[in-house]
């Protein structure tokens, strides 16, 4: 981490800002949408899509999904594979990218589960899963670690991530 940077917003301003004008672009330019389901990243994600220029024209929405009682009822997690992992899979991330592009009708979307904090169910590591899906199908999914650092450092560092795999994917279609 570049010791110029001080604080949440320049983090997240030099590290996330230029994914999201190109992710606007690219969507505006297709006629094509994208919405996201998170639970590590709090809303950092809707957060940065929904401030972005002419965001309705591509931003459907999201959710902001921290249980598996919220993750099921919603996403359509398997309850059961969720229970087993603390809702901190590959499987949930895949399965709440595909859900939140059919309950926002979108044609891009991406889930994002894990640990900001080091915690006992995670082995006091932090990671995400995370998956990018495109007309009903995966298009890129895996799993980003973090070394420790403040958890708002730690989301805008997994948003970063996730954003600059959804260009390279973008790219791709």
């Amino acid at each position: 981490m570049n010791k110029q940077m001080k604080t949440k917003a320049d983090v997240k301003k030099i590290l996330i800002e230029p994914h999201v004008q190109f992710i606007a672009d690219f969507l505006i330019e297709k006629k094509e949408s994208i919405s996201v389901a998170e639970s590590v990243t709090a809303g950092l994600m809707q957060l940065k899509l929904a401030s972005a220029e002419n965001a309705s024209e591509f931003f459907q929405g999201g959710m902001t999904a921290y249980n598996i009682g919220q993750k099921y009822r919603h996403l359509k997690i398997d309850p059961i594979h969720a229970a087993t992992v603390n809702c901190v899979s590959q499987q949930i991330a895949e399965q709440m990218s595909l859900s939140v592009c059919e309950m926002f009708s979108s044609q891009w979307g991406i889930g994002i589960t894990g640990y900001a904090t080091p915690v006992p169910q995670g082995g006091f590591k932090l990671f995400a899963f995370y998956s990018i899906s495109y007309k009903n199908r995966i298009v890129s999914k895996g799993k980003i670690s973090a070394a420790e650092e403040k958890p708002d450092i730690i989301q805008a560092l997994y948003v970063s991530s996730v954003f600059e795999k959804l260009r390279l994917c973008m790219k791709q279609h």
